[in-house]
């Protein structure tokens, strides 16, 4: 066969668009549509098509659905949509999973849904990008919610999307739940999402506002927005408004915990920990690797792959200098005997509830002086946290103990260009230099949850039994302060714990974990 006989012969009629045009100009080139673009991924496709093969892959198949079992989060939910309407009333409110994201071409990172689809739906995981949860008040009691769950139901063998659709296609993503099994886990009446445009704009505008949940899915809020057009709804500052107080109200009813959902943070904390436990287990593993932050990382991330959905948030294995990095999640340098290695880690559960817990380790098992020092000023601030963690207490009650400590301790290593007093004063804050981070935020399915909540439902509001959040106050020493004694130059530490408001205090979720430095001695011991 000759080069040219694969080639399309060229003509005046398939000229290119930027070619010369007659008389020497030029004309603009006319691009592909998006159409287009997207059915190019077929083109590497050899999927046969025709109505025997059709017919053939349809039949044989077992299509027995196994009984569905009613999740244990159904016997909560209703209580959570119900407080939901009250706060925000005579309104339809949607709330998108969200939409696959694409990581590269047509690789898509895992879909991990919106923290309040899930909050009220009861669903988590991976389960059903592109639905929809509504939830409305009910016509005979406004106080009280009814809920409609929207999306893709399986379908039927004989039909193209069971062998060649790659994002719903049983033989592609596996099989998905048929719209009975769905209503009988979560407790909601459901129906397939090619419903969801009439079910939103009934009774809308008389009755009802309608408001999506900001976002989270483009064209679920164009289609809010688009019926809230066509019934006389506002647009524009009046529609932002609304949504931003959807918002807001499903933040602030996260701030306290169902017994649900404290269960499933003891479980997060519990998975959490055990990662931590492999993690000292493969010191020496890292040690010997030239990048041994990375096989921390990797054996803390099997564990919550293995024990739950995924980590709650890119974990940090941060050794030696790069501790003072407060984020530091390349996690590419090595691991060395003498340094210290500071692991910010939480596993998320399939709930998607995670736990948030920092340990600071020596890598050799001992602390030297130096870091024994610093180590053990940071320790006198978490247990000056946690004393002033009690019901009737402000939030902020607990990051201003913690501080008290932090700066007492950086006036007596003579860091301050006064006292510790003149520091914590509003026109000082001289020592947040070295931590310029809060010491708590509160912690559920968003590892920084309620994150919408006013100023006065967060930072300013009382602690009440049921609150779950942080204590992790720490001292970050860089390798280039000058002002800090040479000593202590590179030695950054964090303790982080995971604590529960209760009647009379607060319960240390992740005290299993030791926290004094001769108790993070003797533990590593045990485990190597």
């Amino acid at each position: 066969m000759s080069e040219n006989e694969n080639t399309p012969q060229t003509s005046t009629e398939n000229t290119p668009a930027d070619a010369a045009a007659p008389g020497g100009t030029s004309r603009p080139a006319e691009g592909p549509t998006p159409e287009e673009l997207a059915a190019r991924g077929d083109s590497r496709s050899q999927r046969p098509t025709n109505a025997a093969f059709r017919a053939f892959i349809g039949s044989g198949w077992d299509d027995t659905v196994p009984p569905p079992e009613r999740r244990e989060v159904a016997d909560f939910t209703p209580a959570r949509r119900d407080a939901l309407v009250r706060a925000v009333p005579a309104t339809r409110l949607v709330l998108p999973a969200g939409v696959l994201k694409a990581r590269s071409n047509d690789t898509d990172y895992p879909f991990r849904p919106d923290t309040a689809y899930a909050y009220y739906s009861g669903l988590g995981t991976d389960e059903e990008p592109d639905s929809v949860l509504v939830v409305e008040p009910s016509a005979d009691d406004p106080a009280r919610a009814e809920a409609t769950y929207f999306f893709r139901p399986r379908a039927g063998f004989d039909s193209t999307e069971f062998y060649a659709d790659a994002t719903y296609g049983e033989l592609w993503v596996g099989r998905r739940p048929t719209l009975e099994e769905t209503a009988t886990r979560i407790g909601i009446p459901t129906r397939h999402i090619d419903e969801l445009r009439d079910a939103l704009a009934k009774d809308v505008g008389d009755q009802l506002s309608l408001v999506a949940m900001p976002g989270v899915d483009a064209s679920v809020e164009a289609l809010v927005a688009e019926i809230r057009d066509q019934n006389g709804l506002p647009g524009g500052d009046g529609a932002t408004r609304e949504a931003d107080r959807f918002a807001e109200v499903a933040s602030e009813q996260r701030l306290v915990k169902d017994g649900f959902e404290v269960a499933q943070m003891r479980e997060a904390v519990a998975a959490t920990i055990r990662g931590f436990e492999d993690v000292v287990r493969h010191l020496p593993e890292a040690v010997a690797h030239e990048r041994g932050e990375r096989v921390i990382e990797g054996t803390f991330n099997a564990v919550a792959r293995r024990e739950g959905n995924a980590v709650g948030y890119e974990t940090i294995a941060a050794s030696g200098h790069h501790a003072g990095t407060l984020h530091w999640i390349r996690n590419d340098g090595p691991v060395r005997e003498q340094d210290l290695v500071l692991i910010d880690a939480g596993v998320e559960i399939d709930s998607l509830y995670t736990a948030d817990i920092t340990r600071t380790l020596p890598v050799s098992g001992r602390f030297s002086t130096a870091q024994r020092r610093v180590y053990d000023a940071v320790l006198a601030a978490s247990d000056a946290a946690f004393a002033a963690a009690r019901p009737g207490a402000l939030f902020r009650d607990v990051h201003a103990a913690a501080m008290e400590v932090i700066a007492a301790t950086l006036e007596e290593l003579g860091l301050l260009p006064g006292t510790a007093a003149e520091s914590l004063a509003p026109e000082g804050q001289f020592h947040r230099r070295w931590m310029v981070h809060g010491t708590s935020h509160h912690l559920g399915m968003d590892v920084h949850d309620c994150a919408k909540a006013r100023r006065e439902m967060y930072l300013d509001a009382e602690l009440v039994p049921g609150m779950v959040f942080t204590i992790e106050p720490g001292l970050y020493f860089q390798a280039t302060d000058t002002l800090v004694p040479e000593e202590v130059r590179g030695i950054a530490v964090r303790i982080e714990d995971d604590v529960l408001v209760t009647a009379d205090g607060v319960e240390n979720l992740s005290r299993a974990l030791p926290r004094t430095a001769e108790d993070v001695e003797a533990w590593m011991a045990s485990l190597r």
